[in-house]
């Protein structure tokens, strides 16, 4: 399956940014791209990857109370319309650290994904962090 050019269009405009290289097929063909760019960060989002590798391993937290420990990326090669991404996603690092008070002991996973497309080459690579935590002291009581 292939990234489709509408989730493309979805993307570049829920991040506010009107670069016709995201909406315009022609201009993206003009600047030398082979169909609509995939904007920074749009790689795993609004159904633009169609096809995944193997399920995230999944890590049990000794805490319930959940934050987005948030993300980074790196960007090799350009994404288009009509490529083809497969995902391979790892567990990269998990440890555990005092939070600030009220937050208490932090549970901390890292997943790193790499994203290849169908000639092999590596497009991206994103890290992200997901966090639990112990929280207040009164709720253990």
């Amino acid at each position: 399956m292939q990234i489709e050019k509408e989730p493309i269009r979805r993307w570049a405009e829920s991040i506010g940014d009107p670069n016709p290289i995201y909406q315009d097929e022609a201009y993206a063909r003009k600047a030398g791209l082979g169909g609509l760019l995939v904007p920074p960060g749009g790689h795993g989002r609004c159904g633009i990857v169609l096809k995944r590798g193997a399920p995230r391993p999944e890590v049990k937290s000794p805490f319930w109370r959940r934050l987005n420990g948030g993300g980074e990326w790196e960007f090799y090669q350009p994404a288009v319309s009509g490529d083809v991404l497969t995902i391979t996603t790892w567990l990269s690092d998990v440890y555990e650290r005092q939070g600030r008070p009220g937050i208490g002991r932090m549970f901390i996973t890292e997943y790193s994904s790499d994203y290849v497309n169908q000639r092999g080459e590596l497009v991206a690579r994103s890290r992200n962090w997901g966090i639990t935590y112990e929280g207040p002291a009164e709720d253990k009581k």
